[in-house]
């Protein structure tokens, strides 16, 4: 069976199904289509599936001639009936893994999509989870569902874990040349996901089991937070020193061996670096331990927009103003630059403690026309258009995500205030300008 899987793979005959069209299943399945293999999509959202069978993308970074092109090829195909999961051979799971209102892991996107799979899967077909989770997920939660239909894993179907590595907007890498890690439940389970993931990714690392997979994930992005909360916290402590943060890092870096530097903001934002230590933290757990400077590094980012907002209100004070009745034009609210992605996004943080201290809040973010709908917020609001009358009528502008669109010389010069969370003009010295 796994011979007969792996020659499918190599010839390029085997379908390939992949659940869940965000921002890592949609580039994936294009991926796939590009390198000649059949791929059908499955998500729940009937609008996706609506854009993509129009030739429409909805994720800023992925044209509509991509999909075109795909679409153009007979290979590409999307659907939200899961009864036809029987029909690939490759089954590849790339849905959301939240935190719960605890910071507890919510893993009930993954549970739900292998409890609607299971009916439908057959001998023969490889299972790969690409979400992001903590170590044992695999094996604790999607290999026993699989096993209650009767199959054997490694012999009859064959599970792997390989989390996503997408960085949407990152011009450097693609899904092709960004190195893929790969676990596998059993030896001829990795041999498959192995030669699966080799046929369209230029580097493939082997790892001895779904747990290592699992915990490489966790250690790639748990590395970034615990470092941007070390200078969120340092920015903290040089702001009261009346030390240029940015001034420092910058100087730092030129030390080549030693340092890499990590950058300050409002917070953290994404779908990975401000869930994942909390994933680890809570699974520690389990086995005894108390993870104190992970969630401590945790603890510091997710504080970060209240310090900024404190910081707001006080320039405003400076200028006889209160914070409440106070027009506030939140700028970017992306989670990062020249990207339409929000997940986790401070901004959001940012526009809910504003308006819980009574003031008026608009934003404007080029790549987010309308505010998305979230778990946790909401806000009736439309992107407003940047120019000097609008910024005229506003009391401070709290730069929140630099996307390179703005016009800044134009904001700079003709708004009262700005708090600049980003160090976009970390360069210049204007009376206008407070560094957050």
């Amino acid at each position: 069976m796994k011979d007969k899987l792996i020659q499918e793979i190599q010839s390029k005959t085997a379908i390939i199904g992949i659940v869940g069209l965000g921002y890592v299943g949609l580039p994936l399945m294009l991926r796939f289509v590009e390198a000649g293999f059949h791929a059908i999509g499955f998500d729940i959202d009937e609008n996706k599936i609506d854009k993509l069978n129009n030739d429409e993308s909805y994720i800023k970074h992925i044209n509509h001639d991509s999909i075109f092109q795909a679409r153009k090829t007979g290979k590409f195909e999307v659907t939200s009936d899961f009864n036809r999961s029987h029909e690939p051979d490759v089954i590849i799971i790339c849905v959301p893994t939240p935190l719960g209102n605890h910071h507890d892991p919510d893993l009930s996107f993954v549970i739900n999509t292998i409890n609607s799979l299971a009916p439908y899967l057959r001998i023969g077909q490889l299972v790969s989870l690409e979400s992001t989770t903590y170590p044992g997920t695999t094996e604790e939660e999607i290999r026993p569902r699989i096993e209650k239909q009767g199959f054997h894993i490694g012999e009859d179907i064959f599970l792997v874990y390989s989390a996503e590595r997408e960085d949407p907007g990152n011009k450097n890498f693609s899904t092709q040349t960004i190195p893929k890690v790969v676990g596998g439940s059993t030896k001829p389970c990795l041999e498959v996901g192995v030669a699966l993931y080799e046929s369209i990714i230029n580097k493939v690392f082997a790892v001895s089991s779904t747990k290592v997979a699992e915990m490489t994930k966790l250690l790639e992005n748990i590395y970034r937070a615990v470092n941007i909360s070390l200078v969120n916290e340092l920015k903290l402590i040089t702001d009261r020193m009346g030390i240029d943060i940015w001034e420092a890092i910058e100087a730092a870096a030129t030390k080549p061996f030693g340092f890499t530097p990590f950058y300050p903001g409002p917070g953290l934002g994404g779908h990975c670096i401000p869930i994942d230590p909390f994933y680890l933290a809570w699974k520690a757990k389990e086995y005894g331990i108390n993870s104190h400077f992970i969630e401590l590094a945790g603890e510091i980012n997710t504080k970060m927009p209240e310090w900024v907002i404190s910081k707001l209100g006080e320039s405003l004070n400076n200028q006889g103003k209160p914070l409440k009745g106070s027009k506030i034009l939140v700028l970017g609210i992306a989670y990062k630059k020249n990207i339409d992605d929000t997940r986790e996004s401070p901004a959001a943080e940012l526009m809910e403690i504003l308006h819980q201290k009574g003031a008026i809040i608009s934003y404007s973010d080029p790549y987010v026309p309308v505010f998305p709908q979230k778990r946790d917020y909401y806000f009736d609001l439309k992107s407003i258009e940047i120019n000097a009358d609008t910024l005229s009528q506003i009391d401070c502008v709290l730069l929140a995500t630099d996307h390179d669109s703005f016009d800044y010389e134009l904001i700079q010069k003709n708004s009262p205030l700005i708090v600049d969370t980003r160090g976009r003009y970390r360069h210049q010295d204007f009376s206008n300008v407070v560094k957050a």
